[in-house]
């Protein structure tokens, strides 16, 4: 991922100026991790290694937005709906 949009999805999720590692950032910064490679296992069916590395990716965005959703559902809804994540 550039540094240009990782900065970009930064900004756009961050609580507060100095927020890098709030879950908001964590979720989308993970989002358009697995975006990119879902595109690439598209073309690549037999890239197995990258399939395992996506199915982790995936589930350790869904422990996050679980933590969110336990901890404050308000969060979680607006996330869920910038991202355009299904729920």
């Amino acid at each position: 991922m550039a540094l240009a949009t990782k900065s970009k999805i930064i900004t756009g999720n961050r609580l507060h100026p100095k927020d890098t590692g709030s879950s908001d950032v964590q979720v989308a910064l993970l989002t358009e991790r697995i975006n990119h490679l879902s595109l690439h296992l598209q073309k690549s069916v037999k890239d197995f290694a990258s399939r395992r590395g996506l199915l982790s990716m995936v589930s350790r965005r869904r422990r996050l937005l679980d933590y969110l959703h336990r901890t404050e559902p308000k969060r979680y809804r607006t996330l869920l709906e910038k991202l355009n994540l299904r729920k």
